[in-house]
């Protein structure tokens, strides 16, 4: 039976931020049904950003309540904006930016980000160099021209996602002009990060079902080359089988992107 879409609005009454991170971010592993996914998230944002450059700004669309990506990113850009539709999980950073003990407990995963890194005793330095480089956390909404507006921000050299157009956009159209929207934010020849499930229509937070647009690879591809993108390299994550308790995703890709300079 098909999940029926759900909006904004259904994302601010029902969407538990605490319930997500207490359900998904508890272990490094993630949700015991993943099988690794978030490690196969993580180790490659590390490695891309240890072999890139360093940025001057980096924006995350749709970050969520959570801070394991802006940890890898840690050290790798001056500046961080964070972003996500959902007040709670807007809430939810800002209560870990000003050390608020009723923060959720990002430790152990700044913990893993330097032991990927080479040094898992250096991960106190990386939340306080994390702290230091989150400059703002905005309200976003990838529907519209402007994910940001009224914020008006300067395009940014890398833009990372996931997880959240797929869940923003109703159809294959939307999709596709969303792709658009945030290309907007990203300077020519900026790196877009995108994470992304295949073949995905729901995933499960507190025994709620929330949607996500079905796609393949081969659309997604073509997708992101008719937004002004061009791909550079991608890995592919092959969901377990009883992934089912949570979501119904095929696969998982993480997928590294230029913005072309005449797009």
């Amino acid at each position: 039976m098909e999940t029926s879409f759900s909006d904004g609005n259904y994302y601010e009454e029902k969407f538990d931020s605490r319930v997500f991170l207490e359900t998904y971010f508890n272990s490094t592993s993630g949700h015991r049904q993943e099988n690794e996914f978030l490690t196969f998230s993580l180790k490659n944002l590390v490695n891309v950003f240890s072999n890139g450059p360093k940025f001057r700004r980096l924006l995350e669309i749709g970050s969520g309540p959570c801070l394991h990506f802006a940890l890898c990113a840690s050290g790798h850009a001056e500046e961080i904006v964070l972003s996500d539709f959902v007040r709670s999980n807007c809430q939810e950073i800002k209560l870990w930016l000003k050390n608020d003990p009723g923060a959720f407990d990002w430790s152990h995963f700044a913990k893993l980000v330097c032991e990927l890194e080479g040094n898992r005793e250096k991960w106190t330095e990386k939340e306080k160099k994390l702290r230091d480089s989150i400059k703002q956390v905005l309200k976003c909404d990838v529907n519209q021209t402007n994910p940001l507006d009224p914020v008006k921000l300067e395009p940014v050299d890398c833009l990372v996602t996931s997880l959240c157009l797929e869940a923003a956009c109703k159809d294959k159209a939307t999709y596709c002009a969303a792709l658009r929207n945030i290309a907007s934010l990203l300077k020519p020849g900026g790196v877009l990060i995108l994470i992304s499930v295949l073949n995905e229509t729901y995933y499960i937070v507190d025994e709620l079902k929330f949607s996500c647009l079905k796609f393949d690879q081969a659309f997604l591809e073509s997708a992101m080359k008719e937004a002004g993108y061009e791909i550079d390299g991608f890995e592919i994550f092959v969901a377990p089988d009883h992934i089912r308790s949570i979501s119904d995703c095929e696969a998982a890709i993480f997928l590294v992107a230029h913005k072309c300079k005449n797009a």
